[in-house]
């Protein structure tokens, strides 16, 4: 039996495991196998490390489906990931140890901008994929904001729902690999006849467009919450609540901090978050706790990978089309990860199929 070619997907967070595993599903496993590569990974299994840093976002995320309003070019793409990845997680609703929940999501705005006043019932679940809009009128809202509306969604338990794809990848044949990458071209000497490589390594290797968002949230003992709430504020600030079902307390947040670097939990931001999320605990639970009665299980802080102009789904030469050396990128998501991830996977595979086929002129990627 001929050896067969490889498929290396560099990343086990959000985008690199939804893209192994839909490779896994699109390509003839008696000529292709997938391997992933990855420094972190998010669960103990044999051959897979335990600890996480800041950078491995995946694990850090409050990962509640929110709503994109399709305004510009890059969120109209976003929304229709988005779209297609509500019907996967409908579909693993099935599944009770994947660690997705239907619930409530409930939005308040204070300064809300066009593209959320003009919403309609029939245009948000057109962008969304999201059903059961309803606008609350001006007698639910709180002090201060001006629009607020629900619907239904999700809210995944992060750290149980990407076990559950990896543990699904390796069961179904995937390879694993640990191991720090310096740069793509090194993947391809990583598993024996690698014939492509996927780079969902979150931020890239020096891309000059990638940066970190800072995010930190607390993961409190709250457990009573039952729908997920957020409050975009007129300063641009955020707090929000996010029920991490099966058992995993309930996050409380939360800050966007384009451009810091810092790994350590503040203090005074934890008592802020705390504080501003006490004042809308009672939309997501029916007896919310008095903010000193609220244990805090750990402070959170994850670095999105961001990217200006968002995602950067395109195929590049390494040094040349007639190297043979070809790289999908996938990267850059920021904190829409899990939001998109289905639809992005999908996208990647398509590129995939085509480069492996070899049914397209290769365009070497400018960044």
């Amino acid at each position: 039996m001929a050896e067969r070619n490889t498929v290396v997907v560099i990343g086990a967070g959000i985008i690199g495991l939804t893209t192994a595993l839909r490779l896994q599903e699109s390509l003839d496993p008696s000529r292709h196998e997938v391997v992933v590569v990855s420094e972190e990974w998010p669960t103990s299994i044999p051959g897979v490390p335990v600890k996480h840093s800041v950078n491995y976002a995946s694990m850090w995320a409050g990962a509640h489906v929110r709503p994109i309003p399709a305004s510009t070019p890059q969120l109209r793409r976003e929304a229709a990931w988005l779209r297609r990845t509500v019907q996967v997680f409908e579909e693993q609703l099935q599944s009770s140890l994947v660690g997705v929940t239907k619930c409530k999501g409930i939005e308040f705005l204070e300064a809300p901008p066009p593209e959320y006043t003009g919403q309609t019932q029939e245009s948000f679940t057109s962008e969304t994929g999201l059903s059961n809009y309803r606008k609350y009128s001006s007698s639910e809202l709180p002090a201060g904001v001006k629009l607020g509306f629900e619907y239904e969604t999700y809210c995944i338990n992060a750290p149980v729902y990407c076990a559950s794809l990896l543990r699904r990848f390796v069961v179904r044949g995937g390879k694993c690999v640990k191991h720090h990458l310096a740069n793509e071209r090194e993947a391809y000497a990583v598993w024996h006849q690698v014939s492509l490589v996927v780079n969902a390594s979150g931020t890239g290797f020096g891309d000059p467009k990638t940066f970190p968002t800072r995010g930190q949230t607390v993961l409190t003992d709250l457990v009573a919450a039952k729908d997920t709430v957020t409050l975009q504020k007129a300063d641009g600030t955020w707090s929000f609540i996010i029920p991490r079902f099966l058992d995993g307390g309930t996050v409380v947040g939360g800050t966007k901090q384009p451009g810091d670097w810092s790994s350590i939990p503040s203090v005074s931001t934890r008592e802020s978050l705390l504080s501003e999320g006490s004042k809308i605990a009672q939309f997501a639970m029916p007896h919310p706790r008095k903010l000193e009665a609220i244990k805090v299980v750990s402070d959170i802080v994850g670095r999105r990978p961001t990217r200006e102009g968002g995602m950067r789904i395109e195929v590049e030469s390494l040094d040349s089309p007639e190297s043979g050396l070809r790289v999908i990128h996938a990267y850059g998501a920021g904190g829409r990860g899990f939001e998109t991830s289905w639809g992005i996977a999908e996208d990647v595979v398509e590129l995939v199929k085509v480069e492996l086929l070899g049914q397209s002129h290769l365009t070497v990627a400018k960044l």
